[in-house]
């Protein structure tokens, strides 16, 4: 059985209402004890100045300001009634041993008689200079009364302030969880065609409204993933639309050519060719994506850096027609060869496809890390291009014209590499060739695994 309601506006106001109703209740009822205490205070101030009055005149011999008093009696030292009031004429206020035992001033409750019985009184008594005991009594009914009236009414005030308590709190809360619920409508309505949508923003600058900032920031970051991998979606399938249009043209090319060796033998390499090509693209789109899941992992041997770029000079050079210089400092590193040998054929066919001619590896050891530097003497990246050259499929032709690379996805392989190596790549233009200019710093350690 659920106790608590699950509406969280009910809880806030259940909770708001019994603390403030708890702390009302304990303000009304010490209002209650100093009202009360005040009333008792008053009433034996008042005992103690008739006292006063009437022990100073009967010190001076006017016995008959006792008799004139309402409720007040005169004794010896030996409890003796000396004078008293005409209504207590049967009633001693103080026994005997009451007079001899006084000794200070006492306040004591009491009742006297009355005609209808015996009403609540509250009686003072103290000895004289002279040594006599005077006791005046008044009657305590209208203090009773009146704390009995203050009684009702607070008790019929507290549930009424209570009320007013819950209904101001209910409203309070309505008021500061209405921007929630506004949020809530809001973002229920988003869906994830709807990727222009933003949440409302809420005025000021309480927890709401920075929760208020923090999802519209959260979704905008969501809309730009979303954008991107609807774009790496659509640049794939373009890409993979390609191959298989002309695999298929030159499949249907080799059955119609059936009588024809030739014929037959030519469509067929070609669709060897774009098999290639759909392999490598699939094998880079694989390899992106288990990067973006964060399974990529690599197995890390020993590289002779410096050994490695020459290899890859020599062979990638005829291949691209490039003049290709390697330079350096001999280097080992822990790493793994394969995606170091396809970072730098990715880079050199990157070179080859701007229209470089001459290509430069330089490799650097420094204390904290190691520097593989790739410049070229194209054009280098168009300004456009140079914040965005290692996203996937990014491309200087806007007409996506087949290059050397393929797929646009050459720098974006080298970042994924190079990361997962536990270093960083940047690109520029300038010096030493002029042209685009590729910098990768590896870590001293030799990097790290995923």
């Amino acid at each position: 059985m659920r106790l608590m309601p699950r509406s969280l506006r009910v809880r806030l106001v259940l909770a708001s209402t019994l603390g403030a109703s708890a702390a009302l209740i304990f303000c009304l009822v010490l209002l209650y004890v100093l009202l009360v205490r005040q009333l008792n205070t008053a009433l034996d101030e008042g005992l103690r100045q008739r006292s006063h009055d009437v022990a100073a005149a009967a010190r001076r011999g006017d016995l008959g300001a006792v008799q004139r008093d309402p409720l007040a009696q005169l004794y010896d030292r030996d409890g003796t009634l000396i004078a008293g009031s005409p209504s207590l004429a049967r009633v001693r206020l103080l026994s005997v041993a009451e007079v001899r035992g006084l000794t200070g001033e006492t306040f004591t409750p009491r009742s006297y008689p009355l005609a209808r019985g015996a009403a609540p009184a509250r009686q003072f008594s103290r000895r004289t200079v002279d040594g006599d005991v005077l006791a005046v009594m008044v009657s305590t009914r209208t203090v009773e009364a009146a704390r009995e009236r203050l009684a009702s009414v607070l008790l019929f005030a507290a549930p009424a302030l209570i009320g007013l308590l819950a209904v101001a709190g209910w409203l309070i809360v309505r008021a500061a969880l209405h921007p929630v619920r506004v949020l809530t409508r809001e973002a229920a309505m988003i869906s994830s065609l709807d990727t222009g949508h933003r949440l409302p923003r809420v005025v000021g600058d309480d927890e709401i409204a920075e929760l208020a900032g923090t999802l519209d920031s959260m979704l905008g970051r969501l809309r730009v993933a979303f954008e991107r991998e609807r774009a790496f979606v659509d640049d794939a399938s373009h890409e993979l639309r390609t191959p298989v249009a002309v695999l298929r043209g030159q499949l249907e090319l080799a059955l119609d050519a059936s009588g024809h060796p030739e014929e037959v033998e030519r469509s067929l390499r070609a669709s060897l060719a774009e098999v290639e090509r759909l392999s490598r693209l699939t094998e880079d789109l694989l390899l992106l994506a288990r990067d973006r899941a964060g399974t990529l992992v690599l197995r890390h041997e020993p590289i002779d850096l410096l050994d490695l770029a020459g290899a890859e000079a020599s062979r990638l050079e005829p291949a691209f027609g490039l003049s290709m210089e390697v330079t350096g400092d001999p280097v080992v590193i822990e790493g793994n060869e394969h995606r170091f040998r396809q970072v730098i054929a990715n880079l050199v066919a990157n070179s080859a496809a701007a229209g470089a001619s001459t290509l430069r590896l330089t490799i650097t050891r420094a204390p904290r890390d190691i520097t593989l530097q790739v410049a070229d003497d194209g054009p280098g990246f168009p300004p456009g291009l140079l914040h965005s050259a290692f996203e996937r499929f990014t491309r200087g032709d806007p007409a996506r014209t087949r290059g050397p690379d393929g797929a646009g996805l050459g720098l974006s392989i080298v970042r994924v590499v190079i990361a997962a190596h536990g270093g960083t790549v940047e690109a520029r233009n300038g010096a030493p060739l002029g042209g685009a200019v590729i910098t990768i710093r590896l870590p001293a350690n030799g990097g790290r695994r995923l």
